[in-house]
């Protein structure tokens, strides 16, 4: 069965039968996916360079959305203006903030640059309000904002004394959440109203993020001699299913779910990179980490309540949603 027929129908055949399975599957698995990317960076940076792990991952995440594509005879997106959106787009969703998590991990944990990733949501209602002014406030937005900023401090940990390795990878880290903010904004003002199919979209993008990558890596990448199976198996995961199957995961569940628990995928994600990052990478978790993480989310889910009265907007920020 084509993949478009998989996205339309909310089942899959398997053999002659037909196993019917529910978007909520897909929700959970799209958050196991998207919390094992910090895991499956930290084993990656055990063989490359953060520059290459970025670069990695996106052109086998290109490759399958290609691959994907080509199956269901999606053509990519042909106008010059709309490539332009996805160049724009790339930079914020993926090349920059892709390299700046992998950068971050090699200071920090897998643990707490995957509860950074939680301040995702914030980031786009601070961009959506302060930046670019397309919503208005109101008590429940400031509210939650300031929840939010209160989760930032807790989660980071403030009191503790931070050594520069150890800021510079805090501070590579929401440097690129802040990115994913700016994109979010940006894909809904030019992105949400073109006639493309989301597997056109998501491939040019993601192709486009490719080519920002390629001068970097051939300049400053760096591929270790020593290179473990479970690394090389990790960077094809992340980008395979981390950088490509997540994108139609998405679109599927996007399409059926509706659209305020559609966009509360962001939440799940740092459950999962907290489970892996402590079973398979032997990663700690102090009190305070899970602690912050729950202001966060609370303040964002506050802050968005607003927000998410248009559903047309949510479903277009998760269109182009790419977490770590």
């Amino acid at each position: 069965m084509p993949m478009s027929e998989v996205a339309d129908t909310q089942s899959v055949s398997i053999g002659r039968g037909r196993v019917v399975v529910a978007w909520q599957v897909w929700f959970v698995l799209l958050g196991a996916i998207w919390g094992c990317s910090f895991w499956w960076i930290k084993l990656g940076l055990r063989s490359m360079s953060p520059v290459d792990v970025a670069f990695t991952r996106l052109v086998a995440g290109s490759a399958t959305l290609l691959v994907i594509a080509m199956f269901t005879r999606t053509p990519l997106p042909r106008k010059l203006a709309t490539w332009g959106h996805l160049f724009v787009l790339s930079v914020l969703i993926n090349s920059v903030p892709f390299t700046l998590f992998s950068y971050g991990e090699t200071h920090i944990s897998a643990v707490l640059a995957g509860l950074i990733n939680a301040i995702t949501p914030l980031a786009t209602v601070i961009v959506t309000l302060f930046i670019l002014r397309q919503e208005a406030f109101n008590a429940k937005i400031v509210g939650g904002l300031a929840i939010g900023f209160v989760g930032v401090l807790v989660v980071i940990g403030v009191w503790n004394s931070f050594g520069k390795n150890q800021l510079l990878g805090i501070g590579a880290c929401l440097v690129a959440v802040i990115c994913y903010g700016f994109g979010y904004s940006y894909a809904r003002s030019h992105l949400s109203r073109l006639p493309d199919k989301p597997v056109a979209l998501a491939a040019g993008q993601v192709l486009c993020g490719t080519l920002q990558l390629l001068p970097f890596s051939l300049a400053f990448g760096h591929v270790k001699d020593h290179r473990p199976l479970a690394s090389l198996l990790a960077l094809g995961a992340l980008g395979v299913l981390g950088t490509g199957i997540a994108y139609i995961l998405n679109f599927h569940i996007v399409r059926h779910a509706p659209a305020t628990i559609a966009s509360s995928v962001t939440y799940l994600t740092p459950v999962f990179a907290v489970v892996v990052g402590i079973a398979f990478l032997g990663e700690s978790l102090s009190w305070n980490e899970p602690v912050g993480a729950m202001l966060i989310l609370t303040g964002a889910a506050l802050a968005q309540d607003r927000l998410r009265r248009r559903p047309q907007r949510a479903r277009d920020a998760v269109r182009t949603h790419e977490l770590t």
